[in-house]
């Protein structure tokens, strides 16, 4: 062994100091703005306190404003007649996976399920549809989408 000395490379010397702006050195902009008071602006009428601004009181009775158009005043939405769920109206009908025919009204042209509000069946009767639909779809009854695109 030598009796040579180690010698460790010198640091790297510090970069200098950036010369960009600091908050405090920063020129002072053209358009100067108020100073904050640090007060909320005065709460709108009817507004609660800690609640959501315009907040209304004792709610919307009868909905919008001048309602949708059509129908009487008073009647809601005015789309027609009632939708009913064919399931339960006629208690002799099953919903059986295996029958395609029954099945397709409740199929768009696309192969999407219709909802319940379109078709007007029932909660209860709408899981079974949809349960029949995939049942039916994955053994290859019914397609899962249309052919063409």
């Amino acid at each position: 062994m030598s009796d040579e000395k180690k010698t460790q490379p010198a640091a790297a010397p510090k970069p200098a100091a950036s010369t960009t702006a600091t908050p405090a050195a920063r020129p002072a902009s053209t358009t100067a703005r108020p100073a904050s008071t640090g007060t909320r602006p005065p709460a709108r009428p009817g507004s609660r306190p800690g609640g959501r601004p315009g907040g209304r009181p004792g709610g919307r009775p009868g909905g919008r404003p001048g309602g949708r158009p059509g129908g009487r005043p008073g009647e809601r939405g005015g789309y027609g007649r009632r939708k009913f769920c064919r399931f339960c109206k006629d208690k002799d009908v099953n919903i059986d996976y295996k029958d395609a025919r029954a099945i397709r009204p409740f199929l768009s042209e696309r192969g999407k399920i219709v909802p319940r509000r379109i078709s007007g069946n029932c909660a209860k009767h709408q899981r079974a549809v949809t349960v029949a639909i995939k049942r039916a779809r994955n053994i290859a009854i019914i397609p899962f989408t249309t052919m063409s695109m």
